[in-house]
């Protein structure tokens, strides 16, 4: 019977242990599976934050040695206060002393279309520090209506002539941004350089002592659509335009004209040598920088994808005509488009900036604004900044 009671009990032992054993099993199965989904949906929440934006991992662009004026900025239309804050807020991370904004080039049809008047609201608690263009939200659309209506009859011109005036009245330091070939996206849009709405535009800028931007990509002669963009919304044959543009230059040669984003170029013609040949004849042309670091493009002034050192035939441009260069990083501000650290066409700007003589920086940083803009633009404290 003791024995019996004893094989009792050691059966009962075993069942626990066994019982047991299974129960750890469990507990440690769950551990295990929990551990997974908690490694599963950091790696998923990880991911997406990296995929959200490149700042986490993208070092901080390096600021300008010198401070230098940025012609050539674009606001976010739905919040054009908040993109001005953000800009001034990034003025001391970039030594930048003075920001330009200018409406970009809008059709007729575009949603959320401005002009100077919307800039210069904003701009008015900081004077001389942001200034203002105009024009991309109105006389660019006119041009454009009438390159495709065909219509630039007396009172196209008339109304043209009108705004172009209020625009000076306002205070704005130039027109634009105006496009003469603008490839998509966001969209297409042509006008002849040489059209007669340019250059009665030509003719005022003149008379106003303010310069006029101008998008263009370089076609010297008509040419197939390059490689990797679509048509439509682009035409299958891009128009010749550097004949027309040299008209438009050769107008009135007391009006500035500044081709925008230099070392930015998607046709392949915008080289160093074209630029110099340009420089060459036409002593009212100036020049843009602009470097795009995602899509430096096919003439880049920096090697390593927009972001090495300079390549030696842009540096000799830019020593052999120092007084024809000006920034113009075409850097976008606002709350949906502000991170302070990341690949920044500010920060790609500065980048060759920071390469060049010091004499040869500081003509293109700040000293050829002064003789592209009107003399009250500039405060002169800003001169004063080291």
């Amino acid at each position: 019977m003791a024995a019996h009671a004893f094989r009792q009990r050691g059966c009962s032992m075993r069942c626990s242990v066994a019982l047991a054993a299974r129960k750890v099993k469990l507990v440690c199965t769950f551990l295990v599976a929990c551990l997974i989904i908690g490694i599963a949906c950091y790696a998923t929440f990880a991911g997406g934050r990296r995929e959200a934006s490149q700042l986490d991992t993208a070092p901080a662009p390096v600021p300008s040695i010198a401070a230098y004026i940025d012609n050539h900025a674009h606001a976010d239309e739905d919040d054009i206060p908040g993109s001005i804050e953000a800009a001034v807020q990034a003025m001391p991370r970039e030594n930048a002393i003075q920001i330009a904004f200018l409406p970009p080039p809008f059709l007729s049809d575009a949603a959320g279309k401005y002009d100077a008047e919307a800039i210069l609201s904003a701009a008015r608690k900081y004077p001389g520090r942001i200034v203002a263009l105009g024009g991309g939200g109105t006389l660019n659309v006119m041009l454009q209506d009438a390159v495709n209506s065909g219509n630039d009859g007396p009172e196209v011109k008339r109304a043209f002539v009108k705004r172009a005036n209020e625009l000076v009245r306002l205070g704005v330091v130039g027109f634009g941004e105006i496009s003469l070939e603008h490839l998509s996206p966001p969209n297409y849009q042509y006008a002849p350089p040489d059209h007669p709405l340019m250059l009665i535009l030509d003719d005022i800028a003149a008379r106003a002592g303010i310069p006029i931007v101008v998008h263009m990509e370089a076609v010297p002669s008509a040419m197939p659509l390059p490689q990797g963009l679509k048509s439509p919304p682009n035409p299958p044959q891009l128009h010749a335009n550097i004949a027309a543009f040299e008209k438009l230059l050769d107008h009135n040669s007391n009006a500035k004209i500044i081709w925008a984003h230099a070392g930015t170029d998607y046709t392949g013609y915008r080289t160093p040598e074209l630029c110099r040949e340009l420089l060459e004849r036409h002593p009212n042309l100036y020049m843009e920088i602009k470097i795009e670091p995602p899509a430096p493009g096919l003439n880049s002034p920096l090697a390593e994808g927009g972001a090495g050192p300079i390549k030696p035939n842009w540096l000799k441009l830019f020593e052999d005509f120092p007084d024809r260069f000006i920034v113009g990083t075409d850097q976008r501000y606002g709350p949906k488009r502000t991170p302070l650290i990341g690949p920044q066409r500010w920060g790609a700007v500065v980048g060759l900036l920071n390469q060049l003589p010091a004499e040869v920086r500081s003509r293109i940083a700040l000293d050829n604004v002064r003789r592209l803009r009107p003399a009250n633009s500039i405060s002169p404290k800003l001169w004063s900044t080291p």
